[in-house]
């Protein structure tokens, strides 16, 4: 593997044209190499039937939160295993495995891991606004377990709670947005510092707010439909959309800005 470019490219405004055409490399990739799919997801299923089996048998929705705190951890390395394969199919190179694993490993000594730690931290700060959120509006409820008391939430605080909780949570999951969709593939092709990487993907987005919110919109729309067959979906759903998102970013970096 050659060593990326220094520096970020000039990076185009997104159309909805750049979206399909994203979406229909992303299927064709999926389809040219379906057991990378199913590696690179299979991380991601295997998760969710864990938090769903410790939440049923422990009766604690809480180990939910020490679960889904590895995701942030794990999830752009899974990503980039996805971005590789896309390039690799891209530039008429051999996939084997053992170079795309490579490629993954190495992103562990650049900037990847600072990009993590950095979506970690927004992850556990939006976990203390929702303590925070929730002891404000049911603070002084007499309800002390939300496993067994959830018409809590009916009540008018327990309904003020939840529309305050999912504005705030709206506003996290937009940032994070912002900062990764395209500083992940950024940092696979080029050699960028990773604040440099989310800067460059924030402005992406601000520069084509409808395009770039309509494709976050359904990014998100379509994994929570995936996850609803007991996380089976995800193996047809990462995959596309790994492929198709480095598709976006590769179509915007190859035109003039």
């Amino acid at each position: 593997m050659t060593d990326p470019l220094p520096g970020v490219p000039p990076l185009a405004r997104a159309s909805f044209a750049d979206l399909s055409r994203a979406l229909r490399l992303g299927l064709r990739d999926m389809i040219a190499a379906p057991g990378y799919g199913f590696l690179f997801s299979l991380p991601y299923v295997l998760a969710g039937w864990g938090m769903v089996a410790v939440t049923w048998l422990s009766g604690q929705v809480y180990w939910l939160i020490f679960a889904a705190i590895s995701f942030p951890l794990i999830g752009p390395f899974a990503a980039v295993g996805l971005y590789e394969v896309s390039r690799r199919l891209h530039r008429g190179l051999h996939l084997d495995l053992g170079p795309v694993l490579l490629v993954i490993v190495r992103q562990g000594r650049r900037q990847l891991p600072s990009l993590c730690a950095v979506i970690l931290i927004l992850f556990l700060f939006w976990f203390f606004l929702g303590h925070m959120i929730f002891a404000l509006f049911l603070g002084l409820s007499a309800m002390t377990n939300v496993s067994t008391s959830m018409e809590v939430f009916v009540s008018p605080e327990g309904l003020a709670m939840l529309a305050v909780g999912g504005l705030v949570g709206a506003g996290f999951a937009l940032l994070l947005y912002m900062i990764t969709v395209i500083a992940l593939p950024l940092l696979l092709d080029r050699e960028v510092d990773f604040v440099t990487a989310m800067i460059a993907s924030f402005g992406t987005v601000t520069g084509s707010p409808v395009a770039m919110l309509a494709w976050g919109v359904f990014v998100a729309a379509v994994t929570a439909v995936a996850m609803l067959p007991a996380f089976l979906g995800l193996f047809v759903v990462l995959p596309w959309l790994g492929h198709a998102t480095w598709h976006l970013y590769a179509g915007l970096a190859a035109r003039p800005a």
